[in-house]
């Protein structure tokens, strides 16, 4: 019979066996080191990494500073993004509601898998910020404010938007090689990957998931029921962005990274491989499609 593995310990406190773990670097923690967050709880070394780094700013009353806390500047800065670039579709194409008819920026970067075979790889990516009227662009960035936020605050900015774009790119991969002949635009498979991030946090914290389990299992079925969605899309984005979030969250605990560094170079290492799987299931239909 196989001895049971140790338990983790605290880092800061070697002698305190823990299954509690800060959301951002990883790293094993105690109760007693660990604080709450927006989704979570951090570390104390987090936090005071993050209040050198915070600006000083003034309170409503003038009289004393505050530090400014965590903000979500790369949900707000994606929403901006795709709101920019709806503007410009829809001032081409000189229609709100219809702004991709006659809009230049739209047909060159909706994803048509076709197109990309023939050498225009932008679409991969371009695609993603690219929105069918108001109410598409209007769910979407709702969606991404709601579980933006909480995924930023927990992963923190770089790897949430890498977890972004790799969900982006995996709903991508995933039209291209199961929905060849659609023309597909939107941030859906990248909200999607968040939908699958958030549950990941989740259970990493050892929380009840079960609430954005039901919200996946409603959109997937809505994905199924209504023309005009793409489903693969989704179902592309929803697999890659759980399976970075995985990697980031578990498998430094799995391989038994016991320094901060290495947790954070094994993350990156399972994002890039994701990725990878993503732009090679892209590049392997691009060939099929030119041959």
């Amino acid at each position: 019979m196989n001895p049971q593995p140790p338990a983790p310990t605290c880092v800061r406190h070697p002698n305190r066996p823990t299954g509690l773990a800060c959301t951002r670097c990883g790293r094993p923690s105690c109760a007693e080191c660990l604080r709450p967050a927006a989704v979570g709880q951090h570390c104390v070394d987090c936090l005071r990494q993050d209040q050198r780094s915070a600006a000083p700013v003034r309170t409503v009353a003038g009289a004393q500073t505050a530090t400014r806390a965590s903000m979500p500047y790369v949900t707000y800065a994606l929403i901006a993004i795709n709101v920019v670039v709806f503007a410009i579709t829809a001032a081409q194409s000189e229609s709100l509601m219809d702004n991709q008819r006659g809009s230049s920026l739209f047909l060159d970067w909706v994803l048509f898998a076709p197109a990309v075979a023939d050498g225009e790889w932008w679409r991969v990516l371009g695609s993603g910020f690219l929105h069918y009227g108001p109410i598409h662009l209007l769910l979407n960035m709702f969606a991404l404010y709601v579980v933006g936020r909480d995924a930023e605050l927990a992963l923190g900015r770089l790897r949430y938007l890498s977890v972004y774009l790799v969900s982006l790119l995996g709903g991508s991969a995933a039209v291209m090689a199961l929905a060849q002949n659609t023309v597909t635009a939107g941030a859906s498979g990248a909200v999607y990957g968040l939908f699958g991030a958030i549950t990941v946090i989740l259970i990493r914290l050892r929380q009840n998931p079960n609430q954005m389990l039901i919200i996946i299992g409603i959109n997937v079925f809505i994905s199924f029921s209504l023309p005009g969605i793409s489903l693969w899309g989704h179902l592309g984005g929803l697999a890659a962005g759980t399976f970075a979030t995985l990697g980031i969250l578990f498998l430094p605990s799995w391989l038994r990274a016991k320094s901060q560094e290495t947790a954070r170079i094994i993350g990156w290492v399972a994002v890039a491989v994701v990725a990878i799987v993503a732009l090679s299931v892209v590049g392997a239909t691009a060939v099929t499609l030119t041959s």
